[in-house]
């Protein structure tokens, strides 16, 4: 699962930062959904000790693709 968390967090930050080159801010609407799997399966990682430093990576990368998504999102009014 720990790994799944890193893929996952690395792979919604890549997306956060394609989706803010101009005319491809929709792209954070598949976005946000992607990287809520991520943080479900960072908070799952944590719960096992020996993959909780994976678990708050994959955390910490996935919560801030969701908030910059959503800002995003709402600064250009979700076509942007």
């Amino acid at each position: 699962m720990g790994v799944a968390a890193i893929i996952f967090g690395v792979l919604s930050l890549i997306g956060m930062v394609v989706a803010f080159t101009p005319c491809l801010g929709s792209l954070n609407w598949l976005n946000i959904p992607f990287s809520v799997i991520g943080l479900i399966l960072s908070i799952v990682a944590m719960q096992k000790p020996e993959t909780k430093s994976q678990g708050t990576g994959g955390l910490i990368m996935c919560v801030i693709a969701i908030i910059i998504g959503m800002i995003r999102l709402v600064a250009g009014g979700g076509v942007l």
